[in-house]
């Protein structure tokens, strides 16, 4: 089969050797795949892939399954289907636990499909499961217009959740809006703080998810009110910060460190059984939809990769086979 490989500076649409099936797994043929920041990490030789991952990249994909190991009966040879990867999604075929797969939501095309598995067990994860989310909570969420921040965001609507969102420039703010979100700010104009204290009437945020990690620390957990939780899921603002542990007790606060890619396939199947029954339907309906900003041909993985670390994306850029 064909992959994408780091050759040097650049990506090489190359043969490989195809993955094996083994008991529980399924391989699927590809038909599209997806960016993820955390490509762009691994390719940079930050962010390796957890043992016994496939080492190229590509953390979600769609296609049609061709082959299912011992003991699958998740989905069967034909079914159209898109999946949660730890690696390998960016290539012709892959390979993955039956687990992480599900039937593509009615109604959807394969490169919409591709565009869902990461995304949106990342935001669910983290925002219901890590964060015990309830209805009515306050949310803030970093990043907004990014793939994880565009599936947030209509999460949050969809259970009545108030949002706040920070991003890149006001045009991304709105479109964020559009989606869902209350209100916004311009990360290039400072401090978030006083903007997020005043939508929320002084009271703060109950939930804060962050993908920037130390340079926001001080301010999330200053932004948080009484039980608040924040849930780190990038460093992309560094590793370290010196944290206010004064407050953190006063305000009985919960930092929650959390990454999806290096959990077990139990943890990642038990995330998309959830998005299967609270999130699908509403795929099915229409009232949550993935967000794409650009298919390009997976041979053209590197102007993916481009159009990503530029910063201008709202929603995910598309590699389609």
């Amino acid at each position: 089969m064909k992959a994408i490989v780091v050759a040097g500076d650049g990506l090489v649409w190359q043969e490989v050797d195809a993955p094996r099936v083994g008991v529980g797994e399924v391989r699927i043929e590809v038909a599209a795949s997806a960016i993820n920041r955390a490509d762009l990490a691994q390719r940079a030789g930050a962010y390796p892939p957890p043992p016994g991952a496939s080492s190229i990249m590509g953390l979600e994909c769609s296609g049609v399954v061709t082959e299912t190991g011992e003991g699958v009966q998740r989905v069967s040879v034909g079914d159209e289907v898109c999946a949660l990867l730890a690696g390998g999604g960016y290539a012709e075929q892959v390979v993955v636990p039956a687990g992480q797969v599900l039937k593509v939501p009615r109604g959807l095309s394969m490169e919409q499909a591709a565009a869902i598995p990461e995304v949106f067990a990342t935001a669910y994860l983290n925002l219901y499961m890590e964060a015990n989310l309830q209805p009515g909570e306050l949310v803030v969420l970093h990043a907004g217009a990014s793939g994880v921040g565009t599936a947030g965001i209509q999460l949050c609507k969809a259970t009545h959740n108030p949002v706040f969102v920070t991003a890149g420039n006001e045009e991304k703010i709105a479109q964020c809006v559009g989606l869902g979100a209350d209100a916004g700010w311009d990360r290039h104009q400072g401090s978030f703080r006083d903007a997020v204290s005043a939508w929320s009437q002084g009271q703060g945020a109950d939930v804060i998810l962050d993908p920037v990690g130390g340079s926001y620390l001080a301010d999330n957990l200053a932004s948080l009110r009484l039980d608040g939780r924040l849930v780190i899921i990038g460093l992309m603002g560094g590793a370290t910060s010196e944290v206010n542990l004064g407050l953190m007790i006063m305000k009985r606060l919960r930092v929650i460190g959390s990454t999806l890619r290096a959990r077990t396939i139990s943890a990642k199947a038990a995330v998309m059984d959830r998005l299967a029954r609270d999130v699908w339907p509403k795929l099915e309906s229409g009232e949550i939809s993935a967000i794409i900003e650009a298919v390009v041909p997976m041979q053209e993985a590197g102007r993916a990769h481009a159009l990503v670390a530029g910063n201008e994306t709202v929603g995910k850029v598309i590699l389609k086979v």
